[in-house]
């Protein structure tokens, strides 16, 4: 049970001090270099283009829904769209970190799975970035859709691709939004035991219509992206065992005149077996 609920070197002295601080760098290290490498695929625009193209005509033979389903659905109430912006800016990265942050204090061995996972995710993304620059959907004349940020707000782009040095416009491939949402739900589905834990696939849901609706990504993107991160679960090996567990399941069963008796569950059984217990008399009770 311990290994569920106290993070590798628990406890405040400088060993465990050194391991956080040696987890925030490997981290940051990871993410600095994925960033570093999305920029190295800047300055391929007519490529991008060429890609987008080719993506546009592979969804339609592939009679996938048209992204401007999702998007004049938002379209119909500006608060809507609005939200939708807001979502892809400001939820994806500090989701992602909440996320590792209560796994690393309360599920210690799910935290190390995922971040792994994560990690080769993220890796293989950062390949295609750069093996096959994309230009998302709001920047295809052949999809007609609005650039939601620009015209609604927020925007974390720029509105010159060229000229934007935060960000690669062109890397929409795979969508990194929808894999880690659905990672996150995932590892939360995996690292606890509450019977509503299902629910956690709500995120991913909501941003799959945000990153399509919003004209960031295609459809593709994020079936690329479920690809990769389903490589990566098979790849990684998932931590031993469900939460909780290592907890005793003990039966108790009432005694007429006594007091209830415990009864371990006998291995193997399930989490509803009890095995029949001796009867138990009360103290002093006459034969």
């Amino acid at each position: 049970m311990t290994s569920h609920t106290t993070p590798a070197g628990a406890g405040t002295g400088p060993g465990a001090r050194r391991r956080l601080i040696r987890e925030l760098l490997l981290v940051l290290g990871l993410f600095a270099v994925y960033k570093f490498g999305r920029t190295l695929a800047t300055g391929r625009t007519d490529e991008a283009f060429r890609n987008a193209a080719r993506v546009w005509d592979a969804e339609r033979t592939l009679h996938l829904p048209g992204e401007g389903l999702v998007q004049r659905l938002l379209l119909h109430s500006d608060a809507l769209v609005h939200t939708a912006n807001t979502y892809y800016a400001a939820v994806h990265f500090p989701a992602t970190v909440l996320f590792l942050v209560w796994l690393y204090v309360r599920r210690p061995a799910h935290y190390l799975w995922t971040r792994r996972v994560l990690a080769v995710l993220t890796g293989a993304a950062l390949v295609i970035h750069l093996a096959f620059p994309l230009a998302p959907p709001r920047m295809l004349g052949a999809a007609h859709l609005i650039d939601t940020g620009q015209v609604y707000g927020p925007t974390v782009y720029g509105a010159a691709p060229a000229a934007d040095t935060m960000a690669n416009q062109f890397a929409a491939m795979p969508s990194l939004h929808f894999g880690w949402a659905l990672m996150l739900a995932l590892g939360m589905i995996a690292a606890t035991s509450s019977r509503w834990r299902a629910l956690w696939l709500l995120h991913p849901l909501a941003t799959l219509l945000v990153v399509v609706g919003t004209a960031n990504h295609y459809w593709l993107d994020a079936v690329v992206a479920t690809l990769l991160l389903g490589a990566a679960l098979w790849l990684v090996p998932r931590p031993a065992g469900r939460p909780f567990a290592g907890r005793s399941l003990v039966a108790r069963r009432s005694v007429p005149g006594g007091r209830p008796v415990p009864v371990p569950v006998p291995a193997g059984g399930g989490a509803g077996t009890v095995r029949p217990a001796e009867p138990v008399e009360p103290v002093g009770a006459v034969r």
